[in-house]
């Protein structure tokens, strides 16, 4: 068997993209940071030719990760008895795509929280044994009972906290809405496990809450989607669980240090989704403060910060602020790996053509995100029976997607609205919209598009 090093750490580059000149009396400095991480979840790597790997375990490194599914057990999962049934498949799947050494546990979830495999607050090593035997577990799972997520996601962190491991992930499946705990304390129980484990959250059907499930997955770090149709879910399932397993590394931190008088506007991921990291600051020594990433495999991320700079001169310049790429020591003792870095500048001119240009990058992703925000509001609005307020945001939503080339938002809008004239933004709403259309273009509103190089 290929053996694959534990320290093992994907190469990290940080590319920045700006338009750094200023006119005079220019403070506000926007830049898009690039943060790529290569070598590492497909492959570790490491070459594979030669290597032999058993039934069940994924190229990568080797074991060093636990995932923990949740998986929705309250009474609405009976109706239509199906989803159950689906349910149970597509955890099967999930445990099917375990790697080989991947430590692992099942947690059925209705007002309380249960183990259902392989129980007494212990993990299941995954191989072909305990594959079955989880499979087994899974045949008993039956639907009653309420809903108290919370629950769940404390004793995920339980389990996954008892791992001596670099990867922690949970996947959560509900059907239904929070209703036997309240959202305090739900959101307790996301404070309490942020930082401690990823988590992708999926919603089946069109009973559950979409920002439950969306501020589950954002809180922790993970994905959120719709899988409308239960038969929809082991393949879903399946390619989360790939997700997972192609993770090298956990708590990547983003550090950004400013000199004296730059003041932080805002720092949030716009690709592959918008997620705000701005209020997820942790102070990080003088005038420096780190945000959370998450965890990496071989994949590209982009985020965009914006600072504010001090007044200065014609022909002056300064950098604005610095992008490092941080992995923590796990023990706390060692200073946190440097993993790749970027710089921020501000130079000022009174060349109005380069003070005047917008970045392209910075055009297309400040885009993307008000196209996330005018689709929310869009469909608040139509909730709230605010229709012209509604024709408004989804027709600016319209316009903001075939402009960018967003061409599945583009779609997933063309069920809500009958689009008149996309590039004027011109849309009627539609009389009657299928709930699950609905709820599909606000749970995938924030998935954005890359820019065209």
């Amino acid at each position: 068997m290929a053996n694959f090093s534990k320290s093992h750490v994907p190469q990290f580059s940080v590319d920045v993209y700006q338009n750094e000149y200023l006119p005079e009396g220019g403070r506000e400095v926007n830049a898009i940071v690039t943060v790529t991480s290569t070598g590492g979840g497909t492959t570790g790597g490491v070459p594979l030719t030669g290597a032999t790997l058993s039934p069940g375990q994924m190229p990568g490194r080797g074991p060093n990760a636990a995932v923990v599914i949740m998986v929705d057990c309250s009474g609405s999962m009976d109706y239509p008895p199906t989803k159950m049934r689906n349910a149970r498949d597509a955890t099967a799947a999930a445990i099917d795509t375990l790697r080989d050494g991947t430590s692992f546990a099942v947690v059925g979830g209705t007002h309380i929280a249960k183990e259902v495999y392989p129980g007494n607050g212990r993990l299941a090593v995954a191989d072909t044994q305990t594959r079955a035997q989880a499979k087994e577990a899974l045949r008993r799972l039956s639907a009653g009972g309420g809903t108290a997520i919370g629950t769940w996601l404390r004793l995920t962190d339980r389990l996954l906290g008892a791992a001596d491991v670099d990867i922690r992930h949970g996947i959560l499946l509900t059907d239904g809405r929070n209703e036997h705990e309240s959202p305090k304390d739900l959101r307790a129980a996301l404070d309490a496990c942020a930082g401690r484990f990823t988590c992708d959250a999926r919603g089946v059907g069109t009973d559950w809450e979409v920002k439950e499930v969306t501020a589950i997955a954002s809180a922790l770090l993970g994905t959120a989607d719709i899988v409308a149709d239960p038969a929809g879910l082991a393949a879903d399932f399946t390619q989360m669980m790939e997700n997972a397993m192609g993770k090298e590394v956990a708590d990547v931190a983003l550090r950004l240090w400013t000199p004296v008088g730059v003041e932080i506007k805002f720092v949030k991921q716009v690709a592959p989704t918008v997620a705000e990291l701005t209020d997820r600051r942790t102070e990080a020594g003088p005038r420096a403060g780190d945000y959370p990433t998450g965890s990496w495999g071989d994949e590209s991320r982009d985020y965009h910060v914006c600072v504010q700079v001090p007044e200065a001169g014609i022909g002056q310049e300064m950098l604005a602020a610095r992008v490092s790429l941080l992995l923590p020591d796990p023990s706390g003792a060692a200073a946190p790996q440097v993993l790749s870095q970027g710089l921020v500048r501000a130079v000022w001119t009174d060349d109005m053509a380069a003070s005047t240009s917008i970045n392209p990058q910075v055009a297309h992703y400040t885009g993307q995100a008000e196209l996330a925000q005018v689709i929310q509001q869009g469909l608040d609005a139509r909730k709230s029976g605010d229709f012209d307020g509604a024709t408004a945001k989804l027709g600016r939503a319209v316009q903001l997607a075939s402009a960018s080339g967003n061409e599945d938002t583009a779609k997933l809008l063309s069920k809500v609205v009958d689009v008149v004239d996309a590039a004027t933004g011109t849309v009627r709403l539609k009389a009657k919209v299928a709930e699950a259309d609905e709820m599909t273009l606000e749970t995938r509103s924030t998935k954005t598009v890359r820019v065209k190089k």
